[in-house]
């Protein structure tokens, strides 16, 4: 029996991350084949990473002749958890491809979990929901012997005219028990190619599934509120067969929380001196984990370069409000002590959150000038299915339900202002910012970026009294 597995991210279809040319690879699809492998079904990738449109499965499919099409989206990467419209309908495009010439379509994703009826409709035969290893090796099994479907957990599916959604499956607690992602049936070279504006190039690994923490805009469709982890030896050894495969300067480990298992991260640095093995790499974690000395002394020595955390907001107000359980001073604490040891400490902010009013902005721009990380990444706040923000303000949500691409930072719901402040405010935080690096660099001796400062200075002074002046547009 052949499996085809693809994925349904189109990086030309996301011009925002075209352009930032730093693609990674789909490590969720990849350890999903390799999982079918070593069950022993004859299986093969597509990677429909750089292609044009969704037609371009069509040949393959033809060639290959699978008896399935799993569509099976990386549920490690944040860009497939953001439900991007033209990638759901890439899905339902090469589902529908599939279907006509008599295959089986089996689609695991995060908005295929939330929207399950909807794939079914178009042309998806199954869906697996959640993890989804075991429930397709099991649904793959039962469409070979022609058994039936109703005692497989993690799925659903069409029985007639009604769609049958079976119990919930138990997630996987030893990750090491699970064989390395097929990275040999990945080819590499089109993801080296786009790195080299960069002049290094970084390739993903996952050393955990879950987040135990119940930040209430987060969704968690695939792992929930669980965390597992695989053992730094079970870690080290993918490293290690990487490089036997292509070489690599940077690693983003690409874990929702990364080392949060006690003495993980330093276990995982005397592993990596053990073996003599030298990386550079970063990570996604949380301020209040990151308070002790010990902890970045394990990460600086292990080779974390940038640590990215999930500040959100300079307001306890807010903060609480998204039940995140950090506070304003341990970012300001983290931060420091980050900084003291060499590592890059970098936020993710998010605006437009509920009850969020210039007060509030103005905070978050007080913690963010005065603390100037490394860099920034800032969004609006982005309702999810399945989190209790989402029944906040889907009452309030438009027919639109999901962004075009990753740039959109649309508001979909009513925040306290205007969409079109929101986007001002992006572009200024954008622009301000990088006037406070250059200036930094300025301190430093390098003053052949006054042109540059001059430009940001001016155009972020510009943008900040655009902002003022339209935050009158409040519902207030």
């Amino acid at each position: 029996m052949k499996v085809l597995f693809t994925h349904s991210y189109f990086l030309n279809f996301d011009p925002k991350q075209l352009a930032l040319s730093k693609p990674y690879p789909p490590v969720g699809t990849l350890n999903a084949t390799s999982f079918l492998r070593e069950k022993g079904y004859d299986v093969s990738f597509f990677d429909v990473s750089f292609s044009k449109n969704s037609n371009e499965i069509i040949p393959v499919l033809e060639k290959q002749q699978p008896d399935c099409l799993v569509i099976y989206d990386d549920g490690f990467n944040y860009l497939t958890k953001m439900c991007l419209t033209k990638m759901r309908n890439a899905a339902f495009e090469m589902a529908k491809s599939a279907h006509d010439k008599g295959i089986k379509v089996i689609i695991a994703s995060s908005d295929s979990t939330d929207h399950y009826e909807d794939y079914l409709q178009h042309s998806a035969d199954f869906i697996v929901m959640g993890e989804g290893e075991i429930s397709l090796l099991a649904l793959v099994n039962s469409i070979k012997h022609k058994t039936t479907f109703d005692d497989i957990h993690g799925i659903a599916f069409k029985k007639g005219n009604e769609t049958i959604v079976n119990p919930k499956r138990a997630i996987l607690t030893e990750l090491d028990t699970l064989p390395l992602p097929a990275w040999d049936l990945l080819d590499i070279h089109p993801y080296k190619n786009a790195w080299k504006n960069h002049g290094y190039f970084s390739i993903n690994l996952a050393t955990t599934r879950g987040c135990p923490y119940k930040c209430n805009w987060c969704a968690k469709p695939i792992y929930g509120n669980r965390y597992n982890s695989r053992s730094p030896q079970h870690v080290v050894k993918e490293i290690k067969y990487l490089q036997t495969l292509f070489s690599f300067d940077h690693i983003w480990f690409s874990d929702d929380i990364f080392g949060l298992k006690p003495a993980w991260v330093q276990e995982f640095n005397e592993v990596l001196k053990a073996e003599n093995i030298k990386i550079k790499y970063k990570i996604q974690s949380r301020a209040d984990l990151l308070l002790k000395d010990d902890t970045i002394i394990s990460l600086a020595e292990s080779g974390c370069d940038e640590v990215w955390i999930g500040a959100e907001s300079g307001a306890q107000k807010i903060l609480d409000a998204m039940d995140k359980g950090t506070s304003v001073e341990q970012i300001k604490e983290s931060t420091l002590i980050m900084k003291k040891h060499g590592l890059k400490p970098c936020y993710f902010l998010q605006f437009g959150y509920l009850s969020e009013n210039w007060t509030d902005i103005k905070a978050t721009l007080n913690l963010l000038f005065e603390m100037m990380p490394h860099d920034i990444g800032v969004s609006v706040s982005y309702p999810l299915p399945g989190t209790k923000f989402y029944d906040i303000v889907k009452s309030e949500m438009s027919d639109k339900s999901n962004w075009e691409d990753s740039d959109e930072l649309l508001m979909m719901y009513e925040g306290t202002y205007a969409p079109a402040f929101y986007k001002k405010l992006h572009r200024f935080i954008h622009k301000r910012f990088r006037q406070k690096q250059i200036e930094a660099d300025f301190r430093k001796g390098k003053f052949n970026r006054f042109a540059r400062w001059f430009y940001f200075k001016f155009f972020s002074n510009l943008e900040y009294l655009q902002l003022s002046s339209m935050k009158g547009n409040s519902k207030d």
